[in-house]
């Protein structure tokens, strides 16, 4: 498989889900949370899909939704089934969570800390410890790395209004990443205050 990470704007796009189950619901939740329309083809959805707008529909008139949908996702233990939607679906984004190498998108453990969306992919051998390494990444990113990507990015709007070389923009940040000063403010959860020192630096390194 060619596979590679991306990051894929999904809102708005139709998504057409065969199956009503626990790995259907959660890819479900998935797109729903990030915008799109989203169709599951089955027998119950829960309460939480529904709120969310999910629409369920009968497992007929398939061809149809496939028809409809940017995004096929596979997610039912009916495999004659999802073999045939599988057939239907060749100029589709197809995701197939019983066999993801039949696909040609992989849908990865995914998870938020803070304003970072991390996504974790083994390339199918283990979605086990594809669990355990986010229990890992999550201990070891801390208060401070969150508060410093608000402050990089606050740094780099005043740098970007006042320095056109990228090259020397990216030698500041990391000045500012590195200052210990700055590294006490953040430990102490002053972003405000980082932030000021961060602008004063700037300016000195800049005159």
């Amino acid at each position: 498989m060619g596979l590679t990470s991306l990051f894929f704007e999904v809102k708005n796009k139709n998504v057409f889900i065969l199956g009503t189950g626990e790995v259907a619901t959660r890819r479900a939740n998935r797109f729903l949370d990030k915008g799109a329309n989203v169709i599951l083809a089955g027998t119950y959805i829960k309460e939480e899909l529904k709120e969310k707008g999910a629409i369920l529909k009968p497992l007929e008139n398939l061809e149809k939704l496939v028809d409809w949908a940017d995004i096929v996702v596979l997610a039912s233990g009916d495999k004659k089934l999802s073999d045939y939607i599988a057939s239907i679906s060749k100029d589709k984004l197809l995701n197939r969570a019983d066999k993801p190498e039949e696909g040609n998108i992989i849908v990865p453990t995914c998870f938020m800390i803070g304003d970072i969306e991390i996504s974790i992919f083994t390339n199918g051998q283990s979605p086990l410890m594809a669990k355990e390494l986010r229990k890992k990444i999550q201990k070891t990113i801390t208060p401070e790395d969150l508060l410093e990507i608000k402050l990089q990015d606050h740094c780099r709007i005043i740098l970007k209004n006042k320095i056109n070389n990228q090259k020397i923009r990216k030698e500041y940040l990391y000045k500012i990443l590195n200052d210990e000063n700055i590294k006490k403010y953040l430990y102490n959860n002053q972003l405000n205050e980082a932030k000021k020192y961060s602008e004063e630096l700037i300016e000195k390194m800049s005159e």
